[in-house]
């Protein structure tokens, strides 16, 4: 969602900005899909949102681990130094974004849940704003304004606040813990490739579910039950094949994708562009799961993506007017300002060296 901070040389090589859009959207529909097939097999099985982000967590890894291991083996070596920035992001990055997404959408039209994750890329300006003192524009103000009005509206204030209060504390920690998925994926990204940090961070929440809730106690059993599908009268699938949908399309592809996307597009552009998924979500589930929202909310929903949209664009000016190595920060004009060259000494323009040289 935010800007991401990839190798020059990787986005410069071979990028196609159309292939980029098209695994994008693809990405964001997947992702979309899959937060109804996960409440359909949450509600049918109740296996409850710890199993089932356990499930989703250890299937995901050991699909891209075994992908890698056969490609590219030596891309999931890790480093000492790598160990404790790697355990926190597959810990909160990772392991809390799912549980408390699950939570919320057990408890919430899936729509308003995925709105609420969503509002993550606000969180993610006003840190860079606060805590790393980068330059942001100001509409990062005006970003947050949308958002909490938009929120207003779709949790229905005036009305006494209507929505559940444990599936909107989770939402708004699923936000924030996305927050720190960007955060630290931003920096860790730097120095590896994409794909294999997603497949390393989920090894560690596979690992953290697996000390917090040891195998030999799940439910096993539960997955053999059959989940009427919505909208049918009486299709059933097993919660297992569920299971495998969710692992596979819901979390494999759609991550996937939205890596490789990161080759043809800046991260600002596929972060704008996966904000279809809330307005994706809340379709299917009014389509499938028959999850009708009020007009109030719809309104409100449209208000927050129109913040969320002018968070995500608030940190590229920053960016550029930070600078670079290659040039000098330009924040104030100046008349006859110089830039340092990379080995200190002043770089001037050639005609002055040549006035230089014949005085």
């Amino acid at each position: 969602m935010v800007e991401i901070a990839l190798p020059e040389a990787s986005l410069a090589r071979h990028r196609r900005p159309r292939l980029g859009y098209g695994l994008t959207l693809t990405a964001a529909l997947l992702f979309a899909a899959n937060g109804a097939v996960s409440k359909v097999a949450l509600q049918a099985s109740d296996l409850g949102a710890l199993r089932w982000t356990q499930l989703r967590s250890t299937g995901a890894f050991v699909g891209l681990a075994v992908v890698l291991v056969i490609l590219a083996r030596d891309r999931l070596r890790v480093r000492r130094s790598e160990l404790a920035p790697l355990a926190f992001y597959g810990i909160c990055g990772f392991a809390f974004v799912q549980w408390f997404y699950f939570v919320a959408i057990e408890r919430l039209p899936i729509g308003i849940g995925n709105l609420l994750q969503f509002t993550a890329p606000v969180l993610v300006a006003l840190w860079a704003r606060f805590a790393w003192r980068e330059p942001v524009r100001r509409r990062v103000w005006a970003s947050l304004a949308l958002v909490l009005v938009g929120l207003a509206l779709v949790s229905q204030l005036w009305s006494g606040f209507a929505l559940d209060t444990v599936g909107t504390v989770a939402a708004l920690l699923a936000a924030v813990m996305l927050a720190v998925f960007y955060l630290a994926g931003e920096r860790l990204v730097a120095s590896r490739e994409p794909l294999p940090l997603v497949c390393l961070a989920m090894g560690v929440a596979t690992l953290f579910w697996a000390i917090a809730q040891p195998w030999w106690s799940f439910p096993f059993e539960r997955l053999s039950i059959d989940a009427v599908l919505p909208g049918t009268d009486a299709a059933t699938v097993p919660v297992w094949a569920l299971a495998l949908v969710t692992v596979t399309l819901g979390t494999i592809a759609p991550f996937s994708l939205s890596m490789i996307a990161l080759r043809h597009l800046p991260a600002t552009t596929v972060g704008i562009v996966a904000t279809v998924e809330p307005v994706a979500a809340a379709v299917v589930a009014w389509a499938w799961l028959d999850e009708a929202l009020a007009a109030a909310q719809i309104l409100g929903g449209v208000i927050v993506l129109a913040g969320i949209f002018l968070a995500e664009t608030s940190r590229r000016a920053g960016r550029r007017s930070a600078g670079s190595s290659r040039g000098c920060p330009p924040r104030r004009p100046a008349r006859n300002r110089e830039c340092p060259s990379p080995r200190g000494r002043t770089a001037s323009s050639p005609r002055r060296r040549s006035r230089r040289r014949s005085g």
